[in-house]
């Protein structure tokens, strides 16, 4: 008589899975950018306390023969937003074992982060402020000096995650530092975004 039982018995050798791995590089990452939030928030702090201070006397904020265009930091922010979307772009390749694009997009997000960058430096020129000048001049380099530092730390560790990613070590299975990497970009992108209104906009 066959044997029709629909059901499979499992030997009693088989070996367990093995256990999930807990993320701590990403719980790393999150603990990293709460902190440079913080940070990063009590700079603006400070800097819009000694605005408020000043404009109230009824003086400028900014000092004379001292402006600031708009052009370069819209489209700052614009490079920005577009990395987002690439440096994610890396998370969603490597979870379906595409490396050959998840190198890409790492490539392409370092870019827009050069690009970021020169972009700044241009305006920095631009504004013709000297650092010296007066204690207003030193927080406003303060708070977009430290985010550009932020930006520089945002590029190496993708550019990190990024030469993990191509010599193999992250694939569906364990993408912890591609996420990670995303994750810290995507903080630094937002705490553009509140410069961008507190030292462009408002000036």
């Amino acid at each position: 008589m066959t044997d029709v039982t629909p059901y499979d018995y499992i030997p009693a050798d088989v070996a367990p899975a093995p256990p999930a791995r807990p993320r701590l590089l990403v719980l790393a990452t999150s603990l990293v950018s709460a902190a440079i939030v913080m940070g990063f928030m009590g700079l603006i702090g400070e800097y819009v306390a000694a605005r408020a201070g000043v404009v109230a006397t009824g003086e400028r904020w900014l000092p004379e023969g001292v402006s600031i265009p708009l052009t370069q930091p819209n489209f700052m922010g614009l490079t920005l937003a577009f990395s987002v979307g690439t440096i994610w772009w890396s998370v969603a390749a490597i979870r379906n074992d595409d490396r050959s694009n998840a190198f890409v997009a790492f490539a392409v997000s370092l870019l827009f982060g050069f690009a970021f960058l020169a972009q700044t430096a241009y305006l920095l020129s631009l504004m013709e402020l000297g650092i010296e000048a007066t204690e207003r001049a030193v927080l406003i380099y303060a708070v977009i000096i430290t985010h550009m530092v932020l930006t520089v730390m945002a590029m190496g560790y993708a550019a990190v995650m990024a030469l993990r990613t191509l010599g193999g070590e992250y694939s569906s299975r364990d993408y912890e530092g591609v996420l990670s990497s995303a994750l810290f970009w995507t903080v630094i992108v937002l705490l553009y975004g509140v410069l961008w209104y507190v030292i462009y906009i408002t000036k």
